[in-house]
């Protein structure tokens, strides 16, 4: 396979980002951060900001042990530079997308040669579940990012090595990896296959020594883990509450998690049946042309595509094997799929099967805006979408897209439907960020909640609030009293009734099917339903007779909150 010239590949990535950031970024700064992840991590950024303490995360006042603090750093420092929560929430996640996009850009050339590199990049551009993530402000971007930085190394070190420099990097990413996600180790899993098919005599898996050299990786891998963990164990020494911080982080967030997962369980055929046939969108559209390609690779022995086949399937084996399972698990597997699949995409952009198919795909997604504005018109969304929508005639957008991405796929011709297809995902994310994202933030962030909340409070009053949303607290013009988020409901709403009787002015925020026995519902104001949840502001005239005093309940006041508009 010939590799392309240094200037050609330049231009290459320089294209290929220019396109990331073109689909990627759409409505950068245009909403601030949604449930479920987001708000939680920029809260707690928030409040490193403002304490300085950034060894402890905190969320509302209260220790956040759930995540390693990598991701809550690069929050924290974008929300310093920016002053934004709606750049911060994204920053990290568009740039470590970014930094995906050229890694396997360069390793795709590198082992497949030619264009290879800007066709791996392309598909892993393509492939739903990467700019879903990109653009979320959820952690599991920027995992990816070092994930898919080990795999880098450890690749350019087992198929293209030696190359001892890069197995270092590759271990050092991996223990940056563990501090943003404790699974950040998963490219080691790349050395099952490797070593399968070497000692199998399969081509392209160079044969080398290192002898102690080996060693140097798990080390490097552990000295970056002990740099935050050492300090963090020893300022929490003689402390019971920074002590059970210590403990949850490092052992049952951990190995307790994965072994005997307490949420989101799910089968072990979840990501098979309910998450890889969408989320991977379109590579598994194209699985009828690329799986035989591949079969015809492997009968060759080539042990480069073994090895990321390998990885990806221990991957999906891995979080499989755990009862815990959410869709994003498998976010760090996509950049080897987009590898596997860039060396075919030329072959399929000359069968004329896979180009009617994929234009028969990019036909049907340029109806979606137009269905789903069918939808709001016919009543099959829910109002707080319709009120979010406004004027109707803000559906001119979502129609005059799906007319202008139909004509597109008109123009372009089932002949070259594969670029159909990536005009008609390109342009379904610009309509997402730039006008679907603006128009429903205040719904889905909580900016229209507690805009109410605080319209109806008297002035000088006090907030409380039972089972709480971190979205919630973000947009709170005031310090919020809470009692614990994971203090049970009713717990919690004995305790906020106890706190309402301290002074007139207070008021307190809840859950409706939380209000009984202590809250009268009937003398509480609505506030209408956000998030699944019926809410109530309750004063001191709702309080009921029968309610029973909570007892050792916490209380945490959040430190922080957004000043009341001018």
């Amino acid at each position: 396979m010939s590799v392309r010239a240094p200037g050609t590949a330049s231009r290459d990535l320089l294209l290929l980002l220019a396109l990331g950031l073109l689909v990627l970024g759409a409505g950068l700064g245009a909403k601030e951060p949604w449930p479920a992840d987001a708000p939680r991590f920029t809260l707690v950024a928030r409040e490193m900001v403002a304490s300085g303490d950034w060894l402890f995360p905190r969320r509302g006042g209260e220790l956040y042990s759930d995540k390693p603090p990598v991701f809550l750093w690069l929050q924290a420092a974008a929300l310093a530079a920016t002053g934004s929560t709606r750049l911060a929430h994204q920053l990290p996640s568009l740039l470590a997308a970014l930094g995906c996009l050229a890694l396997v850009a360069d390793l795709g050339r590198r082992l497949w040669g030619g264009r290879a590199g800007l066709w791996s990049g392309l598909a892993l551009l393509a492939i739903v579940q990467f700019p879903l993530q990109a653009r979320s402000g959820q952690i599991d971007a920027t995992l990816a990012f070092f994930t898919t930085l080990a795999l880098y190394g450890l690749a350019r070190h087992l198929l293209l090595g030696p190359a001892w420099g890069w197995y270092a990097a590759a271990c050092a990413a991996m223990g940056v990896g563990v501090l943003t996600k404790g699974v950040g180790i998963l490219p080691l899993l790349l050395l099952v296959p490797w070593a399968w098919g070497r000692r199998r005599g399969w081509t392209g898996l160079p044969r080398f020594s290192g002898g102690w050299k080996w060693a140097t990786g798990p080390a490097l891998l552990l000295a970056v883990i002990a740099a935050w963990a050492v300090p963090m164990s020893l300022a929490a020494s003689g402390s019971p509450e920074l002590a059970a911080y210590r403990d949850d982080i490092l052992l049952r967030q951990t190995v307790v998690r994965y072994a005997k997962a307490w949420t989101h369980t799910r089968p072990p055929w979840y990501y098979l049946v309910d998450v890889i046939p969408l989320l991977w969108f379109p590579a598994t559209a194209l699985l009828p042309w690329l799986v035989p390609a591949w079969r015809r690779q492997l009968r060759e022995r080539d042990g480069r595509l073994l090895v990321l086949l390998g990885w990806i399937v221990l991957v999906v084996a891995f979080f499989s094997l755990s009862r815990g399972k959410r869709d994003v698990y498998l976010l760090p597997a996509v950049p080897a799929v987009a590898l596997a699949a860039g060396l075919h995409l030329p072959a399929l952009w000359r069968a004329h099967a896979a180009q009617r198919t994929a234009f028969g795909l990019a036909f049907a997604l340029a109806l979606l805006p137009a269905a789903a504005a069918a939808a709001v018109l016919l009543g099959r969304v829910p109002a707080n979408a319709v009120q979010a929508i406004g004027d109707p005639r803000g559906l001119l957008a979502p129609l005059g897209t799906a007319t202008l991405l139909a004509a597109a796929a008109l123009l372009v011709r089932p002949p070259r439907g594969l670029l159909a297809l990536a005009l008609a995902l390109a342009g379904l994310w610009l309509l997402a960020g730039w006008w679907v994202a603006p128009r429903i933030d205040p719904y889905r962030s909580g900016a229209h909640l507690m805009a109410r909340v605080a319209a109806a409070l008297p002035a000088g009053g006090e907030l409380a609030m039972v089972r709480w949303r971190e979205q919630l607290l973000l947009h709170a013009d005031r310090p919020v009293t809470h009692f614990g988020f994971a203090t049970p409901g009713a717990e919690q709403a004995a305790a906020a009734a106890e706190w309402l009787r301290g002074a007139p002015a207070r008021r307190v925020l809840l859950p409706r099917e939380l209000a009984a026995p202590c809250f009268e519902p009937a003398t509480g104001i609505d506030l209408g339903t956000y998030h699944r949840i019926q809410w109530l502001l309750a004063g001191p005239a709702a309080l009921a007779a029968d309610c029973r005093p909570a007892t050792a309940v916490p209380r945490f006041v959040s430190p922080t909150h957004r000043p009341p508009p001018k």
